[in-house]
């Protein structure tokens, strides 16, 4: 008889939409994670986090509480557990906070699923050293410095988490020259997403700091 197969990681999530946890249960199960679902964070708090690889898919609103408090009280309790937040896309300005807080990915309601699915496998995989750590951060500077000075200024605000017509406004530009802007700093950084851009930048500390709309939490 064939043993059954181990599961690919354990997935945390914490969502106060009970139809939410439905979905993420059946979609992560199906891909062969184990999965335990949380209405409020005290609860996970108290059980603290699974063994062996394992990732939290945290909402940035759960009802009264910022999910990005719950994301601080995990580093400050040592808990060492990749958080993916998932937020509206109202609250992207507050994800790229969470991406600066150490959240490793952030997804924005709706969901994909094969977005999900790759930001949870991404998780899973975040624990493992990459190779050639130094060589990496080098392949990254090199990609950044064929960015022009405007296209350097944009990715510096889009780190520090302005929307474009934010950055169209402390630039003096127009909406459809930040676009394409943005789009050439997509381009040449080799960025997939916003959130892989806003890790970029992290890496290369390229944020504008006089940027203080979004502070980080206390």
């Amino acid at each position: 008889m064939t043993a059954p197969a181990q599961p690919a990681g354990h997935v945390v999530v914490i969502d106060d939409d009970e139809g939410m946890r439905a979905s993420l249960d059946s979609l992560l199960r199906s891909a062969g994670h184990a999965v335990t679902t949380y209405a409020e964070p005290d609860a996970f708090l108290r059980a603290g986090p699974p063994a062996g690889p394992s990732c939290l898919l945290l909402d940035v609103r759960l009802g009264r509480i910022d999910g990005l408090d719950v994301q601080v009280a995990l580093a400050e309790s040592g808990l060492d557990l990749p958080v993916i937040i998932m937020t509206g896309h109202g609250d992207i300005p507050m994800a790229v906070r969470g991406m600066r807080a150490g959240a490793i990915d952030f997804l924005a309601k709706p969901l994909d699923d094969q977005a999900l699915l790759s930001a949870v496998s991404r998780a899973l995989a975040h624990h493992a050293p990459p190779p050639n750590d130094d060589e990496c951060t080098a392949d990254i500077r090199r990609r950044y410095d064929t960015l022009s000075d405007r296209e350097r200024q944009v990715m510096a605000l889009v780190v520090a988490g302005l929307m474009n017509k934010q950055i169209a406004g402390h630039l003096s530009l127009s909406l459809p020259a930040i676009k394409l802007h943005r789009a050439h700093v997509m381009r040449k950084m080799g960025a997939q997403s916003l959130a892989d851009l806003v890790r970029l930048g992290e890496r290369l500390a390229v944020r504008d700091l006089s940027i203080s709309r979004y502070p980080n939490p206390a």
